[in-house]
This record gives structure tokens, C-alpha cells and sequence, in this order.
């Protein structure tokens, strides 16, 4: 015992140590390495515009930057509903609620499944290959991603000459743009090609010494490839000369080259691809071409850092941050490195910066980063919970106009899930299932195990009222209204009701890729927990939205009725929280899938405080589960463990994920360039870690701003600044020694009251005593809904539920002000 508080008392130290006298911005944030990516396509770093991607492996001799454009995708317009569906739907609930699952799967694989595409996949252009003859033999090596300015570095010397590349991908140019020097005149030379996939490609070298790249996507499952498009490269150099050789262009004598790519396609709209890629693409070039490799630079990092600097994060500084970001990957288990903690937060707010723009398409599977023409699940949205959890980091970590695309896919689902929805359940309103693609497809796909599941538009709905708890802006709210009602409605029309238990259920449901023994290996089911919870979060925000734009009275009240008579979440005999209606659970079940944990997070509807047996019953299912699992799993049970307000379980997950591949035998980890590994690579892993490190530091989703709800022992000292938090506040700073809060301050965009839950108690700055609170909040965008009350099984064990003490106060606040705390 005295040893480990002993070691507790070390580690302490350290931190202070490392944290005392340091500044609010701490070293430069940034990803390097002493050695090329080689062949290793996750070795190589992420620039992105949200149009293009590229992927900068850093090697000497031939240099290779990999391609993306973010509406290349194969196939084009289609729809994928099963017209069998409605007239099998009858039979498939009457073999489920006879506890026939099994039997009711095959037919919903022969019925509902869709007979056409299975969903599209997204594609890459090719490659731009840079070969340096000569440079076979090289010293000093070294390579980065600077995340503050999104431009990555390599440097390296030949014959005591340093060559020096930088890569970035121009936010307000639209193309990609390479810098290449050598540090003595007429020294660089190379030569410039494109490679690529596509079988229905052309590359040539034009009249003018452009190296363009034209082709079109992949047919894919019946069909065609409708996406064209065009990539084209222009060099400037500064002195020696640039020519042409058949299907490359090769510089020489040069001191310096700049090399602007740019690529379009034909893609207006998932309904649309009349657009000219030719047009496109030389429009970006030849406007960018005008301007210096410093005139590029200098806005894009503008463009960059007006999301970027939003938000600081410090915990101190140790010697690991010195090393190689390879090397404390490696080490990251067994040593305090902090820095790679705030290094992999930023970074994540990096990805989603780089692959999701307003007005561009939705980060997908791998955000805007794929080498693969048959990408892993086709690089698609997954809607059961990777394309939401890519989206977590948007309103918390302060991108909100970032969370557009995906916004605006789901206003675009919302259209085409209305066929969907008519001819497959004979249903108002509109539904899609676990996936989608870039055309929109809402059908049912892969199987029924995993694609018998009718949430997909009621969860991805939830982001939109979402962003209006975080924005406040009622004008919005009007404006995604119906694709609220529109989810809402499916649910009025598709709900039964259950003959043994009489509450109104989803049949056919699922709880994503999960299915208990007794079933008989079949995922399907009636009443599931996570269906029940689903049903429950879309009446409830489009009840709200429609009493906040004073409309559908009616309406609201038959959804206020149906909600009544939703199956309550149940705690079954082991005091876990049920995933199926039946207590069916297996303790023993480790799926990396957790679903009926959506209660709580990211919904809200288990609280520590209003359902203390429902936040019990989720600790025991997250404690049956186990830890290690997949890279997106783990990022999932960070978010859970700090809804849970365990500060150290949530860090034991974080370094579970941020070990490389390879270091557990259940699951992921993380590839040497950060990238999440599922495996194989997933972008989500690092947008739900991301999003976890906020939700210990700040919450603000079960009635109050709750500040540093799940801070780890390890995180003694720090600060932060940038996190929003529902109803329009910013955290414009908070910071922490001992793990005591000593200083907040907090604006309000909104006005309103701020119910401030924290640690220890606090005053104002100028000394002023803070009003306790009680009773519920009287900021409307902080009502919570009340949960149905919990049947709990007798054989489950009662769990005395111990949290730390907190400190409830409320402030009434004036929009634009900034409000100022301090500890007692």
C-alpha cells in the first residue's frame, strides 16, 4: 500500500514539475519521424483541403503523394430498396415475436435485403511520383506534419546539399501544392508522373507541360461508373528548365520548383454528375499558378488556424516529447508522455478540419485518406454509429461549421429515405438503415444481421438538434424541422405493439451486429435496448423543437403519447443494463459493438444523477465488455467511462488506443502516423477519442456545464481553452493543479443561466459568493427529459453507487459577457 501511494506521490511530482512555469501554448504541435514511410501507406502523413487528400510518404528516391477527391466514387445515381419488403414485413414480426429469430432472418435476408447495390465505394485518383535521381545515398533525414499550420516537411542532405519538400493542401486555392529546394542553385532535379488504379484512365503530358490525369470511377455492382474525372500538375521552377517525356515532365538545374495539383469531377449533387471536371480542375490551377509558393501558403495557414486555434490544451511537458512520434507511440504504456495525449487531441480537430469542409462531402470511413479501389466496407458512411462518431469532436471541440457536410447529408437522406420508407414498411416520413453512400442510397444492404437495423435516420437526426443546443440559432432550427418530424413519423408509423409486454416496439430492430446465444446467432429482434433509445431521443427533440417553434400541437402530443409506451430500459440479473428486451445478456460477451450504451452517451438519457441503477447498470456492462477491442470501440468506451466520471478508466482506454498496432491480441491500436486501427485503418477511432478527452474535461449534456467530471490521476496539472458546451457557452479558459479547478472563465453567446457543476468550490474573481442551485435549470437548453423508469430484474444486485463530490451553482449571464471563477 505505502508503495503504490509512494509511486502516486512520484507521479504527481512529475507532473508538476513538468507543468510548472509553463506556458498556455505548449511545443509546437506536431507528428515527425527520423526514417521514410517506405511502402507503408500508414506510415505516410494526411494534408486535406476537405476536397483533396493527399498522403505524403516522405521517401527520398521516389516520392510518392497518394490522391483523393472527395465525390470520387463509384457508380452513380441509383436506389437500392427491396420492393418484397413490405410484403414480408407481417410474417418477419410475427416469427420474432414467436421467438423465432432465426427463421425470421432468412427471410428478411430474401425480402428486405436489398437485390441491388450494396453501396458504392469511394476511390482514390492515383498517385503523384517525384523521382530524384542521385539521391540514393542521403543523411539527416527528417519529416513532419506540422499540425498548427497543416503542412508536412521532409528534409534530407545528398553530397552536402539539403533538399527540403513541403506538401500542403490549400484551403482557400482549392489545389494541392509542393515545394521543392535545394539550398545551393541548379541543383534540384527530378522528374514528375502520375499512376493510378483506374482501368478506364488516359495520362499524357499536354502541349502546354501539364501532366494531366483523366478517367472515370469504377462500375460497381450493376452500376455504372458515372463519376468522371480530371487531375492536372503544372510546375514553375526558379532557373533550369521543365520538359516533357512521353507521360512525364522532367526538371533540371532548378534551385527551386513549386508543383499546384489540382482535380475535379463531374459530381454536382448525388442526384446530378452533368458538371465539367475539365473546367473545374483548370480553373483552380490556373488561378492558384498566379501566385508564389509563400502567397499560397500564408492564407492557407489563415484559413487553417481560424479553426485550429480555437482551442489550447495543455498538460506539461516531459523528455518522451522529444522523441520521434513512432518511438512514444511505442512507449506510450509504460511512460508519461502528456504531450502525445494533447498531441492525438489536436490531432483528431486536425483530420476533421482537413476532411470535412462546409459546403464538401461528409468525412467517410477514412475521412478523405484511401489508397484502395475496393476500400475496407467500401470507405462508405456506416450510420450505426463510425459516420456519427466521426462527428462527436464538431460542436464539443468548437468546429461547428464543420459538422455542415454531415448535416446536410442527412437533410439529403431525409429526401431519398422517403421511398424508402413508403416501399419497403408502407411508412410515413422517412428512415434509412446502417449505411450510405455518396448517392444517398437509404436501402437495407449487406445481409440481415447486420442491415435489419431502421435507425440510421433518427440517430444521425439527433446531430442537427445537436447543433442547435450548441448554436442556439432558431432560424436553423425551422429550417431542419421536418427532417425531425420526417424521422419521427416513420417511427409513429412503424412502431407495434409487443403481445406479451404491450408496449410499442421496433420489429424488426436489431442491436448492431450483436446477437445473443439464445437467438440462435441471429441479431434480430423486437424492443431492443438501443432501438428503444433511439425511438425515445427522436420523439423527444422533435416534441421540443416543435413547442420552441410553437407548431404541430398535435402532433407533438400523439408522439408525447407513443412515448409513454416505449419499452423502459431494464437491469438484468447480472446488474447490467439489457441489451435485448429478454434478459438474454451474456457476461461473458466481449463484442466490440456496445450499442444499448447510446443512453449514455452520446444520449443523455442515463445520468448519474437522475437514474443512479441505469448509470450502475451501464458501469457493469462497460466492466463485462473488457477494455481492449477495436480502435473505434476503445474510442467509444473513452466517452463512456467519462460520462461515468472515471477519470482513470477512460485513460487506461486512451492507452489502450494509442499503442501500435499489434501490441494486444483482441484488437486495434494506432499506426505509426496516429491513424486509428480498427484494424484495418478507421478515421472514426481518433474522432471518438478526440471527442473522449473533451468529455473529461468538460460536459454539459445532463443539465448543467460539468467541469472536470473524469480527470485521470495522471493529469495533475493543466489547462484549456476553446470547448463549447450546449446553450452557447465557451470555455475561454480553465485550469487545474492538484487536481483542484482554480480558474474558469466562461462566456455566454446566448444569455441564459449557467449551471456550473465542478470539483471544489469556487467564487467569482472578485470574490463574490456563487448561488447554489437547485431544482431543474432554467436554461431551456438544458431541459432533460425523464427517463421511463427502469424494470430491474430481482435477481440483480443492488450496487451502491459512490461519486465524487461536486459543487452545483447557478449564474444568470448576458450574452457576449465573459464570467470569471475562481477556487475558494
Amino acid at each position: 500500500m505505502i508503495r503504490v501511494y509512494m509511486k502516486w506521490i512520484f507521479s504527481f511530482l512529475i507532473n508538476i514539475v513538468a507543468f510548472s512555469g509553463h506556458s498556455q501554448t505548449p511545443r509546437v504541435q506536431k507528428l515527425w519521424y527520423d526514417k521514410p514511410s517506405a511502402d507503408t501507406w500508414e506510415n505516410a502523413l494526411p494534408v486535406g483541403n476537405g476536397r483533396l487528400g493527399g498522403m505524403v510518404y516522405g521517401n527520398v528516391v521516389k516520392e510518392r503523394i497518394q490522391l483523393n477527391e472527395h465525390t470520387l466514387w463509384s457508380g452513380g445515381p441509383n436506389r437500392n430498396d427491396n420492393p418484397d419488403a413490405l410484403r414480408a414485413l407481417p410474417e418477419i414480426r410475427q416469427l420474432i415475436f414467436n421467438g423465432k429469430q432465426k427463421e425470421a432472418e432468412k427471410l428478411a435476408n430474401k425480402s428486405i435485403i436489398s437485390k441491388k447495390s450494396q453501396g458504392q465505394m469511394f476511390q482514390p485518383v492515383g498517385e503523384l511520383l517525384l523521382t530524384f535521381p542521385g539521391h540514393e545515398t542521403y543523411a539527416n533525414y527528417y519529416r513532419e506534419l506540422d499540425i498548427e499550420r497543416a503542412v508536412a516537411t521532409t528534409s534530407y542532405t545528398v553530397d552536402g546539399i539539403t533538399y527540403k519538400r513541403e506538401v500542403l493542401a490549400s484551403f482557400p486555392d482549392r489545389v494541392i501544392v509542393i515545394r521543392l529546394t535545394a539550398d545551393k542553385p541548379g541543383r534540384l532535379s527530378f522528374e514528375a508522373s502520375f499512376s493510378s488504379l483506374h482501368r478506364k484512365k488516359e495520362i499524357k503530358v499536354t502541349s502546354a507541360n501539364d501532366l494531366t490525369i483523366s478517367g472515370t470511377a469504377s462500375d460497381h455492382e450493376g452500376v455504372a461508373g458515372q463519376v468522371r474525372f480530371k487531375g492536372i500538375t503544372r510546375i514553375k521552377t526558379e532557373g533550369g528548365t521543365v520538359s516533357a517525356h512521353d507521360s512525364l515532365l522532367v526538371v533540371n538545374g532548378a534551385t527551386a520548383a513549386t508543383i499546384y495539383v489540382s482535380v475535379a469531377t463531374n459530381f454536382k449533387n448525388y442526384h446530378d454528375v452533368s458538371g465539367d471536371e475539365n473546367a473545374l480542375a483548370a480553373s483552380y490551377l490556373n488561378k492558384a499558378f498566379t501566385k508564389s509558393y509563400v502567397a499560397i501558403v500564408a492564407p492557407h495557414v489563415i484559413a487553417y488556424q481560424k479553426y485550429f486555434n480555437r482551442v489550447k490544451f495543455d498538460l506539461g511537458e516531459t523528455e518522451q516529447g522529444k522523441l520521434p512520434t513512432d518511438e512514444r507511440l511505442k512507449n506510450f504504456r509504460n511512460v508519461n508522455d502528456p504531450e502525445l495525449v494533447t498531441l492525438y487531441f489536436q490531432y483528431g480537430r486536425y483530420l476533421l478540419i482537413s476532411s470535412s469542409q462546409p459546403g464538401g462531402q461528409p468525412a467517410n470511413l477514412q475521412g478523405i485518406w484511401n489508397n484502395k479501389m475496393m476500400p475496407p466496407w467500401d470507405s462508405k458512411y456506416t450510420i450505426n454509429i463510425n459516420a456519427q462518431m466521426n462527428y462527436w469532436p464538431a460542436e464539443r471541440a468548437n468546429l461547428s461549421e464543420l459538422h455542415e457536410p454531415f448535416l446536410k447529408m442527412v437533410e439529403e437522406l431525409s429526401q431519398t429515405g422517403k421511398e424508402t420508407a413508403k416501399t419497403m414498411y408502407g411508412a410515413r416520413g422517412w428512415m434509412a438503415h446502417h449505411n450510405t453512400d455518396i448517392w444517398r442510397a437509404t436501402g437495407a444492404i449487406d445481409g440481415a444481421f447486420w442491415g435489419m437495423w431502421i435507425a440510421g435516420g433518427s440517430w444521425t437526426s439527433q446531430h442537427l438538434w445537436q447543433h442547435y443546443l450548441y448554436q442556439g440559432d432558431k432560424a436553423y432550427l425551422a429550417k431542419i424541422y421536418p427532417v425531425l418530424k420526417g424521422a419521427a413519423t416513420f417511427y409513429a408509423d412503424f412502431l407495434i405493439e409487443h403481445p406479451k409486454y404491450h408496449w410499442l416496439v421496433v420489429n424488426p430492430g436489431s442491436s448492431p451486429e450483436n446477437a445473443p446465444a439464445a437467438h440462435e446467432g441471429s441479431s434480430l429482434d423486437a424492443g431492443t435496448t438501443m432501438d428503444n433509445q433511439i425511438a425515445f431521443d427522436i420523439f423527444s427533440s422533435t416534441i421540443r423543437a416543435a413547442g420552441i417553434l410553437k407548431k404541430d400541437v398535435a402532433f407533438a402530443d400523439t408522439l408525447r403519447a407513443m412515448q409513454k409506451r416505449l419499452p423502459p430500459m431494464h437491469i438484468g440479473q447480472y446488474g447490467q443494463l439489457q441489451e435485448w428486451l429478454d434478459d438474454v445478456d451474456d457476461p461473458n460477451d466481449h463484442h466490440r459493438h456496445v450499442s444499448h450504451l447510446y443512453g449514455l452517451f452520446p444520449s443523455d438519457q442515463i445520468s448519474a444523477y437522475r437514474t443512479p441503477e441505469l448509470f450502475s447498470a451501464a458501469r457493469t456492462t462497460l466492466m463485462h465488455r473488457g477494455d481492449v477491442s477495436t480502435g473505434w470501440s476503445m474510442g467509444w468506451k473513452v466517452n463512456w467511462w467519462a460520462r461515468l466520471q472515471d477519470g482513470n478508466h477512460a485513460y487506461t482506454l486512451i492507452k489502450s488506443q494509442l499503442s501500435p498496432l499489434g501490441t494486444t491480441r483482441e484488437g486495434g491500436g494506432t499506426y505509426n502516423n496516429l491513424f486509428d486501427a480498427h484494424p484495418p485503418f478507421q478515421i472514426d477511432g481518433n474522432f471518438g477519442c478526440t471527442s473522449g478527452i473533451t468529455e473529461m474535461l468538460m460536459q454539459s449534456a445532463d443539465g448543467a456545464v460539468h467541469l472536470l467530471p473524469a480527470l485521470p490521476d495522471v493529469w495533475q496539472a493543466g489547462n484549456i481553452s476553446g470547448l463549447l458546451a450546449q446553450g452557447g457557452f465557451e470555455l475561454v479558459n480553465m485550469q487545474w493543479t492538484g487536481a483542484k479547478l482554480t480558474r474558469a472563465e466562461i462566456k455566454s453567446k446566448l444569455g441564459g443561466n449557467l449551471r456550473l457543476r465542478v470539483p471544489n468550490a469556487l467564487k467569482t474573481a472578485a470574490g463574490a459568493a456563487l448561488h447554489k442551485a437547485s431544482g431543474p435549470n432554467a436554461n431551456p437548453f438544458y431541459t432533460t427529459q425523464e427517463s421511463l423508469s427502469a424494470v430491474i430484474s430481482p435477481k440483480a444486485k443492488k450496487e451502491t453507487l459512490v461519486l465524487k463530490e461536486t459543487f452545483l451553482y447557478d449564474l444568470p449571464t448576458r450574452a457576449g459577457q465573459v464570467y470569471v471563477f475562481v477556487s475558494q
